[in-house]
């Protein structure tokens, strides 16, 4: 199947027109209409109904979404792995949630970049149902997550625990707070959160990673639970307070990878995540005892 041709339906679903999409491809819109019939043709199905709202998904098309997503990553990663600039020895691609690139594997990059030179490196933001997709299907090497599940053939590790605090930006705010801004941590955090206020009314703010909610919070004011690894500068310059008597949660960030693989540059690369790790786990006694004053 044409790449491109996946590549085309994708900006389209993204973009909701045939315009939109040609215009962010750089082609005519002929182009585009021309790269979609021929996809049609050979899935044979139809993927659009398109009207004066512009371009929407038949049930077919929503079926394909995932395919096409899948054709294209794997294509990419393809053509970066095979693709590698002189001087470099392999590739790895690592997806991992945004929390756990802020101040963490942002470090394991340049750790990386210090001892493995000579290894490319791919780096992505997801949550665990395409992580664990993408590992299930070799497109990804490591994925880093909070709620893994286990599956033949992944290897699995505890890295550390991410210690969740409750903040707020006034300390004069009262608990419970209706700009109280609730970030899916996962289902640990859930049940924890619904054990120790079990009568705190639905929020009327979500959001599904933590840097959404603290920008709002910051710019709107209000309390959230976050790692105190992301907040520890935001509390140090007051612009966060923790909210007195309240617990504070936990939940396991891992490390997950294909157990096949014995080639160098993937062992290095855990062995980076697990000194890390490790440099986590030590520091965080000290930092939960030192937020208790902020």
């Amino acid at each position: 199947m044409d790449i491109e041709q996946a590549r085309t339906f994708l900006h389209v679903v993204a973009i909701g027109n045939f315009l939109g999409a040609a215009e962010k491809l750089h082609v005519t819109q002929s182009t585009v209409s021309a790269r979609i019939q021929n996809l049609e043709k050979k899935l044979g199905a139809k993927l659009f109904s398109r009207g004066k709202q512009g371009a929407a998904l038949t049930a077919a098309g929503h079926r394909f979404v995932r395919h096409a997503q899948t054709l294209v990553r794997t294509a990419d990663i393809a053509r970066q792995d095979v693709g590698l600039p002189d001087g470099y020895s392999g590739g790895l691609t690592v997806s991992g949630r945004i929390a756990l690139w802020e101040g963490f594997l942002s470090r394991w990059v340049a750790w990386m970049r210090e001892t493995a030179p000579a290894v490319s490196l791919r780096l992505e933001i997801g949550f665990e149902q395409d992580i664990m997709q993408g590992l299930v299907q070799n497109t990804l090497d490591i994925g880093l997550m909070y709620t893994p599940e286990a599956r033949p053939g992944l290897g699995l590790e505890r890295l550390f625990d991410e210690t969740l605090i409750l903040v707020t930006t006034d300390r004069m705010r009262p608990w419970p707070d209706p700009g109280y801004v609730h970030v899916d941590w996962g289902t640990e955090f859930f049940h924890q959160f619904s054990l120790h206020f079990p009568d705190h009314p639905p929020p009327a703010l979500s959001a599904n990673v933590g840097w959404l909610g603290i920008q709002q919070l910051l710019t709107s004011g209000g309390s959230g639970y976050f790692p105190l690894r992301m907040i520890r500068a935001l509390l140090a310059k007051k612009r966060l307070h923790r909210v007195p008597d309240t617990p504070h949660f936990s939940v396991t960030a891992h490390m997950v990878y294909p157990l096949s693989r014995n080639d160098d540059f993937l062992q290095q690369a855990l062995t980076g995540l697990r000194l890390l790790g490790r440099e986590e786990r030590r520091g965080q006694t000290m930092d939960t005892d030192t937020s208790l004053s902020f």
